[in-house]
């Protein structure tokens, strides 16, 4: 296994290849960079921290969706889509400040660095953005790949783990506080502590739990009609639930 690690989009990013055997150094850490660099790419455009951004000006009104670069009407159109779906639950035109689209840019992000390192050719490869992880192959040839889901009560311990074969989005107020808007109310008092989803695309898988965290069990119905995405719940008084065919591969342990 291959392993390195990135700092950007304010989290460490992580990228792993496995059974690279067969390439050389130099075709790996050219992978890595590029994928690196992606991200970094990525920050540079999305960030709402950082006043001359794209997505910064926008907000404030200086530049138009099509004076920006195509990644972010790319991004927003998306986005529409996991509003749509969603049953507006997910909606970046809610937020304080104007659009922000942040809760599917690092879900979409990590996808996209992970295209990086599967065109390596390697058996496995896995990106892990600070708990938004996309996987691509298996990292042995007998097993897949297998993300825990953190206990949002105690950090330090696993809920469980999920089998993974595409992408796994985990979202809730436990790590940084209350900053999830209610998009009908405004507020920031979430139904559930934690809402984790897996799905084809991590970007959408992102949303879904941000989703789900916000509007609680009801938001369960619209993941339940899309093809291939499926969910698992922790409220606030630590019972669990999960969508129909959610893949657990352990025990629950709350």
């Amino acid at each position: 296994m291959r392993h390195h690690e990135e700092e950007v989009m304010g989290t460490v990013v992580t990228f792993d290849l496995f059974d690279e055997r067969g390439f050389n150094d130099h075709a790996v850490d050219e992978a890595f960079a590029r994928a690196a660099a992606l991200l970094h790419d990525v920050d540079e455009v999305f960030s709402t921290w950082k006043p001359q951004s794209p997505m910064s000006r926008l907000r404030r009104g200086e530049i138009a969706v099509a004076s920006a670069p195509s990644q972010v009407a790319e991004v927003l159109e998306r986005c529409a889509y996991a509003k749509e779906v969603s049953g507006g639950w997910f909606d970046p035109w809610s937020m304080p400040g104007g659009v922000d689209p942040t809760g599917y840019v690092k879900g979409w992000a990590a996808q996209s660095s992970l295209a990086v390192l599967a065109s390596l050719g390697a058996a496995g490869a896995i990106v892990n953005a600070a708990g938004d992880v996309a996987v691509a192959g298996q990292p042995k040839p007998t097993s897949g790949f297998r993300v825990g889901i953190v206990n949002p009560f105690d950090r330090s311990v696993l809920v469980c783990a999920v089998e993974v074969a595409g992408g796994v989005a985990t979202s809730g107020d436990y790590e940084r506080g209350s900053h999830l808007v209610n998009p009908f109310t405004g507020d920031t008092t979430t139904a559930l502590a934690s809402a984790t989803v897996t799905g084809p695309d991590l970007g959408l898988a992102d949303a879904l739990a941000t989703a789900l965290v916000v509007g609680g069990r009801e938001v369960l119905a619209f993941i339940e009609a899309l093809s291939g995405y499926e969910a698992f719940l922790i409220g606030h008084d630590a019972t669990w639930s999960t969508s129909s065919s959610f893949a657990l591969a352990s025990e629950v342990v709350l």
